[in-house]
């Protein structure tokens, strides 16, 4: 089917240019992915970090790759020289991983804090008190090549369309 740039340009007009879009091109192939950044996409989605340093060699420089799945530690080091913003960080252990290998390469890294907000036990996140203590040991420890730039979550799969309203309180110091 490829890319219906037309369909791309009404999104893009209705969500307004304070919004930036990111395009998930998991599973697809090199040329739609050209072919959107073509149309002016900039920011692509990965969820798998075998596909997304396959594909990122073959596309050009500029492309804001963002790492949208589920990151194992072992594999932060494989990313970093690509990713421009990791979503998905669910526990303690990644971050400081990330930290880690961004001193290495001295770069800093943008992340989004992974809150478990489904009602599935599956899904990754940090719970309430789990997310307090991470943004207290960031502090504690001064991770400065991690820059926290918000909070994410995975909601349950439902047919109900209205908002979930579960708050998670961030300490005063991060707001």
């Amino acid at each position: 089917m490829g890319i219906q740039i037309d369909n791309y340009r009404r999104i893009l007009e209705e969500l307004g240019s304070s919004v930036t879009l990111v395009a998930v091109s998991k599973t697809k192939p090199v040329a739609d992915i050209r072919a959107l950044y073509d149309a002016g996409q900039r920011d692509f989605g990965e969820n798998y970090v075998q596909e997304l340093l396959e594909k990122a060699p073959h596309l050009p420089a500029d492309i804001r790759w963002h790492f949208i799945g589920h990151l194992q530690s072992n594999k932060v080091k494989l990313i970093l020289p690509v990713v421009q913003l990791i979503h998905g960080v669910d526990s303690l252990k990644l971050l400081k991983e990330i930290n880690k290998q961004a001193v290495k390469t001295g770069k800093q890294v943008d992340c989004l804090l992974q809150v478990h907000i489904a009602q599935e036990e599956t899904k990754f996140g940090l719970d309430e008190a789990e997310l307090r203590e991470l943004l207290r040991t960031v502090v504690a420890e001064g991770m400065d090549q991690v820059r926290i730039c918000g909070l994410m979550g995975m909601a349950s799969f439902s047919s109900d369309t209205r908002p979930v309203d579960k708050r998670v309180q961030v300490p005063a110091a991060f707001v």
